[in-house]
């Protein structure tokens, strides 16, 4: 293996959610490198400190890895990791922008033997499409000939300290079966899980864009099922309980889908497929159902509301959490927003609280104001839309106390007990 690696030195464009963890894994291993435009971001990690809470200040300390917002030192590395995001844009097209950057970087940096490792979710064709010939022009050598590239899906799922990057098994592809010996060789060093070698780039790229696919039309059909169970007056959560017993029953439950990979990935695998000429049916169904659940959610608080006797345009709702999921500070497509700005249209007074969130990112994103946890008011109604560890572990009567005349909990998570909401005549509905 070590013949094959060659004793490359590893370079990771890309410091966030996904970035951040290649790079410690491979620094604990290899020279390594950590480039990233944001030079505030670079000095928190000189400084040991991680603003996104995936790796441990010891981790920090202990990996070896030379964080740098300068082009030039990637001219150190000879195996380059791009980990930058892929979002859509607000038409849910897919935005390229930061993944062709980021090659530009690397191809200003770019020598003979050079190999690149593209670990950002894209459609299939991205890599040898797109971005090979940005490589090409900027360097100005040959792909094939001076340098190859390879593909390697990213799996890190924020907030979870079990699925790790070294945990997961990992998908690899190459240019051509050198390229795939040393790009394997080099994710078997540090992944404890092992890889699996992809038939092609194209083949890698694809099986990376339906992983999340896959389950974000899982979770629409719950959404569905939960809408559909809600005309019925039926609990939707009583139903999934009383289905999982059987032994194949899956057990998703419906939400929110946001943050930047199930709710983004399908339309990177959709715009594709328009491309070619098919209009996706399933898919985009499914989309169109998870996107609309925030003002789903607004909607059926401000029929509770209603219920329970408050004047809505008077009315006052916290919301607890703000970020795509439990545990996590990434407020990054963040759903929650929509339930938001739904009870804003209703001319409700909203007050959100997040323990996780940074209060800046919260603003500049979406003009949200956070609210420390003790400077909130009383409020008529509590929405709690994030399973936060702090929330989770909340008592009824702490719910309670943060409500005016009649409480109304709307339990998004389905996190509390009925029966000590009905005790403390707290008044709920959930998801």
């Amino acid at each position: 293996m070590g013949e094959i690696m060659q004793n490359r030195t590893v370079s990771v464009v890309g410091l966030g959610y996904v970035g951040l963890p290649v790079a410690i894994a491979f620094g604990m291993k290899h020279q390594t490198i950590g480039f990233d435009v944001n030079r505030a971001r670079i000095r928190e990690l000189q400084q040991g400190y991680d603003r996104t809470g995936e790796v441990t200040a010891e981790a920090l300390a202990a990996a070896e890895v030379r964080y740098t917002d300068e082009v030039s030192v990637l001219t150190l590395a000879d195996f380059h990791i791009v980990a930058v995001p892929t979002p859509v844009d607000s038409a849910n097209r897919p935005d390229l922008t930061p993944v062709l950057r980021a090659s530009e970087s690397v191809a200003r940096a770019l020598k003979t033997g050079d190999i690149v490792v593209y670990e950002s979710t894209v459609y299939p064709g991205v890599t040898e499409e797109e971005c090979v010939p940005i490589l090409e022009k900027i360097s100005g050598l040959k792909n094939g000939t001076d340098f190859t590239v390879g593909y390697s899906p990213e799996r890190i799922n924020p907030g979870d300290k079990e699925h790790t990057f070294t945990r997961i098994k990992k998908v690899v592809s190459g240019q051509d079966q050198r390229t795939l010996d040393i790009v394997a060789a080099m994710y078997e060093s540090v992944v404890t899980a092992g890889v699996h070698r992809a038939s092609s780039i194209k083949v890698a790229e694809a099986a990376k864009v339906i992983e999340n696919t896959q389950r974000d039309l899982n979770i629409a059909l719950m959404n569905e099922l939960a809408v559909i169970f809600d005309k019925f007056d039926i609990d939707t959560t009583d139903v999934l309980e009383a289905a999982g017993t059987k032994w194949n029953f899956l057990k998703f439950k419906p939400g929110l889908v946001g943050g930047h990979c199930i709710g983004v990935d399908p339309y990177y695998l959709t715009h594709k497929a328009e491309k070619a000429g098919y209009i996706p049916q399933v898919i985009l169904s499914g989309r169109r159902i998870n996107d609309g659940m925030g003002k789903f959610i607004a909607q059926r608080t401000v029929k509770e509301m209603v219920r329970a006797g408050h004047s809505v345009r008077e009315s006052v709702v916290t919301v607890l959490g703000l970020t795509f999921k439990e545990d996590c500070p990434d407020l990054r497509n963040s759903k929650v927003i929509e339930i938001i700005r739904e009870l804003q249209e209703y001319g409700v007074t909203v007050q959100v609280t997040d323990p996780l969130a940074n209060p800046e990112e919260a603003q500049r994103e979406y003009g949200v104001k956070l609210v420390p946890k003790e400077q909130l008011g009383k409020s008529d109604a509590v929405v709690v839309a994030v399973a936060h560890k702090e929330y989770r572990t909340l008592s009824v009567p702490d719910i309670r106390g943060m409500m005016n005349g009649t409480p109304l909990l709307i339990d998004v998570k389905g996190i509390y007990e009925r029966e000590q909401l009905a005790q403390h005549d707290v008044r709920f509905w959930r998801l």
